[in-house]
């Protein structure tokens, strides 16, 4: 029996990061800013994850449901550089009333605008990469194993980070982790987005305006929905609520869902379609996968006629592509030094190692249905995220960002979304640059040291 051979690469890095989407992508600009020797790993030729990959968009939300600001720092200082590259429109007003604001941005230029960032902080960036093992020594990783075109490599770091999203390197080191929600497993479904130019706009909200009801405004009403409708540039609607179940019953569309969802982009006519579900799948077994990216595409040609055939302001819609990636919203949840809950966001918690904000509800795509369930907030909402929810026992140099951290089913179901996975991938970051500059494990780094670091770097904390 023969074994690949696995090369030792020549220089350890201080922190790598596994994994480039945005929560991983800002850990590893805050680590490089701290003075780290940064390695960020990315399965594929860009950044951005979710964001780029999945095709997911506009971000949301930086805000409460009041519209205060509660996520700011490195997320934020993305935004406003996109702005200035006239990618991003920056905070608006959701029409579909769901959150307060959200933010479109351009995906091409958020691909680019991550690695300027990286790179201009120090970092270094290794695409078409993916994670084959680990190498342990006692309690730490010693190094982890990657392949790519050089076949397969040895990287050794101080510290290591768990930025995948599915918590690949975390189980693959022995992490203790839990599947979707507790009882059967099952994680929220996943969606193929699919993008479309020529949409008339204009002829959408015309007919919003004039068929309230056939849209959802949630949970701040019609009303509000309309005045929004009204004043805010770019479009946000959850509806067609009587055509689309129309074709349903007709069977010209079977996907598990109850209502069309779509975004415009910053560029006018240009929509991103959220509404394909595939359920009852593990985005975490490869075959698993496979099959969902086949029955997401089959999902979205489906959409694309129903668009075209019966939605007004779609009949000259033009297909620009599905996602790269079918878009993954749960999979497995570590099992942390503290495992934040439902309780804890809807109670507004206070902790004494907070290192990230939110006011985002929780927002479960029903595992087994066709429904969406919220739990919403208060409107002067401002969750926590304690700094322990990204560490874990064992390996002691590993800490884990974005959505995959130690949580309930219930409570990822809120911080998922990509302002907040942001937020948290920047505290992983310092807390990673810390940990190196004290030759410590990041459980050992002072609380008070993360803390002043993120406040240097802009981010939003409690007040102590």
């Amino acid at each position: 029996m023969s074994t690949l051979p696995i090369h030792p690469h020549p220089v350890a890095f201080d922190v790598l990061v596994m994994g480039g989407g945005v929560s991983g992508s800002v850990a590893a600009i805050a680590a490089a800013r701290t003075g780290a020797r940064v390695l960020l790993v990315e399965e594929h030729g860009f950044l951005g994850g979710s964001l780029t990959a999945m095709g997911v968009g506009p971000m949301m939300s930086f805000h409460n449901p009041d519209g205060e600001q509660v996520v700011r720092g490195i997320p934020d200082e993305i935004i406003r550089r996109l702005q200035a590259r006239g990618a991003s429109l920056g905070h608006i007003a959701d029409t579909t009333t769901y959150c307060s604001t959200v933010t479109p941005f351009e995906s091409e230029e958020l691909k680019i605008e991550l690695e300027d960032m990286l790179t201009a902080a120090g970092g270094e960036v290794l695409f078409h990469t993916q994670l084959a093992g680990v190498i342990a020594a006692t309690d730490r990783l010693a190094a982890i194993v990657l392949c790519n075109k050089a076949g397969l490599t040895a990287f050794r770091a101080k510290i290591f980070i768990d930025a995948t999203g599915d918590a690949d390197l975390a189980a693959r080191a022995g992490v203790a982790f839990t599947l979707g929600r507790t009882g059967d497993g099952l994680a929220q479904p996943m969606t193929m987005n699919l993008k479309l130019a020529n949409v008339d706009t204009a002829a959408v909200r015309e007919y919003a305006r004039s068929h309230p009801d056939d849209f959802l405004w949630s949970p701040v009403g019609q009303t509000e929905g309309l005045r929004r409708l009204a004043s805010s540039p770019r479009l946000s609607l959850a509806g067609f609520l009587g055509a689309w179940k129309a074709a349903r019953e007709r069977g010209e569309v079977d996907v598990p869902r109850d209502q069309v969802l779509f975004f415009e982009t910053p560029t006018p006519g240009v929509v991103i379609v959220n509404t394909s579900r595939i359920a009852g799948l593990n985005a975490a077994d490869p075959f698993q996968l496979s099959r969902a990216e086949m029955i997401g595409r089959k999902q979205c040609a489906q959409i694309f006629r129903f668009l075209r055939t019966h939605a007004p302001g779609f009949a000259q819609a033009v297909r620009m592509d599905t996602a790269a990636k079918i878009g993954v919203r749960e999979t497995r949840h570590v099992a942390g030094l503290y495992q934040l809950t439902a309780d804890d966001l809807l109670a507004s918690r206070a902790f004494p190692d907070a290192i990230a904000l939110g006011g985002y509800p929780i927002d479960i795509h029903a595992p087994s249905a066709e429904t969406t369930t919220t739990k919403p907030l208060r409107p002067s909402a401002r969750y926590q995220i304690p700094l322990r929810s990204l560490l874990v026992e064992r390996p002691e140099n590993l800490i884990v960002v974005g959505r995959c951290i130690s949580a309930t089913h219930e409570a990822a179901a809120a911080f998922r979304v990509t302002p907040i996975a942001m937020a948290i991938g920047q505290a992983g970051g310092v807390t990673a640059a810390e940990a190196v500059r004290g030759d410590v494990a990041p459980a050992q780094v002072p609380y008070a040291a993360v803390r002043e670091r993120l406040l240097q770097q802009g981010a939003q904390l409690p007040a102590p």
